[in-house]
């Protein structure tokens, strides 16, 4: 990945969540979870709209991942003894409001962003957890998590290389899912408590995986200087821009469009030779 299991860790300073007084709160934060999983349905779309074969072969891969992690969830809930529950509505609008209608859209906002928050959540609750089978079940997750962001930052980096003009669109929807991660962030400042050693330190963690969002825009190449360093018209003008330009193309959505159905036989990985695709190390199966 483009930052660092380091770079992505927050300090705590030795402060621990307990699963018996704090299961409310978890509880609540699994269920946020559970319905990010739930959106792996969304696989199917890009699955089907994947532009090569080597996107086609990781989509259905991360399908059967997002699914394995629903599982997880679950587990971890019965651990807690708490039912599952309906997500808070911002993390709604981020998983499924905020659907993107491009692939470079999905690469960068959904899987390079989006499942970066998600990371840095794990993260946390592996260093904070006083429950050995909780943090084992989810050390397993986020290490396909970190597949998924990796596979969204390099297509994200190589979207922008290839073309440039996209970097305005893919900040415009950035800085607006950055915004709702900032709200969530305001709605837990309200509700948790002030005195217990890890909720109250919540929105300062928050702050910081915002940056650490800003950080990877940065290293994929989407934006050049510091978010703090962009004026606020210049702010504006992108989401405008990303919308505008969202609400233009919506009618091409509706023509026929070259799917891999049509395209796959001048794939690299259908066009090589056998030779040329075992130097490679890239065999053409779904790596279980």
């Amino acid at each position: 990945m483009l930052l660092s299991r380091d770079e992505m860790t927050f300090n705590w300073s030795g402060a621990r969540l307990d699963p018996v007084r704090d299961r409310t709160v978890l509880g609540w934060a699994m269920n946020q979870f559970l319905y990010g999983e739930i959106t792996g349905i969304q696989c199917g779309h890009w699955l089907y709209a994947a532009p090569d074969l080597d996107a086609a072969r990781f989509f259905a891969r991360q399908a059967v991942e997002e699914f394995q992690h629903v599982d997880n969830f679950l587990r971890i809930l019965e651990i807690l003894g708490e039912k599952p529950a309906p997500p808070h509505r911002v993390v709604r609008f981020l998983s499924t409001g905020m659907m993107p209608s491009t692939f470079e859209e999905h690469v960068c906002l959904e899987m390079a962003l989006g499942e970066g928050f998600v990371l840095m959540a794990l993260y946390a609750v592996i260093d904070t957890i006083e429950q050995a089978e909780i943090r084992e079940i989810l050390l397993r997750a986020v290490r396909q998590e970190e597949r998924h962001v990796d596979f969204g930052e390099r297509r994200t980096a190589a979207a922008v290389r290839e073309r440039p003009a996209l970097r305005r669109k893919l900040l415009g929807l950035s800085l607006v899912s950055t915004w709702a991660v900032r709200r969530l962030g305001r709605y837990l400042e309200r509700k948790l408590p002030a005195d217990h050693p890890v909720l109250h330190r919540l929105p300062e963690f928050l702050d910081f995986a915002v940056d650490c969002g800003e950080l990877r825009l940065r290293r994929m190449g989407v934006v050049d200087i510091s978010l703090t360093e962009l004026s606020a018209s210049r702010k504006a003008a992108a989401v405008v821009g990303a919308y505008a330009s969202s609400l233009a193309a919506l009618p091409l959505r509706l023509l026929p469009r070259r799917r891999l159905t049509d395209t796959y036989l001048h794939d690299p990985l259908v066009s090589r030779s056998r030779e040329e695709r075992e130097r490679a190390e890239e065999p053409l199966h779904i790596v279980r």
